[in-house]
């Protein structure tokens, strides 16, 4: 199972950043899941408008993402 890791800043202090993980329950190569990501990151932006997506990419998930 992979994830979309995307690093995010605060848009009131762009030096806080953090790395945000969006499991993906489809079974995908990493190429696939990063042609695919590009909704899922638009959807986690919009519901965190407090936060500016600065990259993303994919990355076989934790167990904690299971």
């Amino acid at each position: 199972m992979l994830a979309i890791v995307i690093s995010v800043c605060l848009i009131s202090n762009p030096a806080i950043c953090r790395n945000e993980r969006i499991p993906l329950l489809i079974h995908s190569s990493l190429t696939q899941c990063a042609m695919n990501a590009v909704p899922y990151v638009a959807q986690w932006n919009g519901e965190h408008p407090d936060w500016r997506v600065v990259r993303w990419r994919c990355s076989g998930a934790d167990e904690k993402d299971i």
